[in-house]
């Protein structure tokens, strides 16, 4: 009788679950790449914090190689990393922030059709 209804309820409903496991991944890799800029931020402004107190040799990592620069080279470069470092943060805070939402509205509407195709019928364990 009614039975294409609540096919096409659970065809939607499987949908949206892809969907919703597909953002979590997402949410994941932003999450890892947050973690990786954050540390290596927090390294930069380590690195940043022992040039400022050198006050002999300072050298620098270019390519695998440890060449002798000076000091105010090494603190540009790492100025200039720690800032490309920061924006990158921001821009991904920003994408992971966007995803969490769609996340959210994706999982309510997920449980609201599960809800339904089940007439509204409630165990009552929520």
């Amino acid at each position: 009788m009614a039975q294409s209804q609540p096919q096409a309820n659970e065809q939607d409903i499987e949908k949206m679950v892809k969907d919703y496991q597909m953002l979590q991944e997402q949410l994941r890799v932003y999450a890892i790449q947050l973690d990786q800029l954050k540390n290596q931020k927090a390294e930069l402004d380590r690195a940043g914090e022992e040039v400022s107190k050198s006050t002999g040799k300072v050298y620098l990592s270019v390519g695998g190689v440890i060449v002798e620069t000076t000091k105010d080279k090494a603190q540009s470069d790492i100025k200039d990393r720690t800032e490309l470092s920061e924006t990158r943060i921001q821009s991904i805070t920003k994408l992971y922030n966007e995803m969490r939402a769609k996340e959210k509205q994706l999982n309510e509407k997920i449980t609201n059709l599960y809800k339904a195709a089940q007439g509204g019928s409630s165990t009552g364990a929520q």
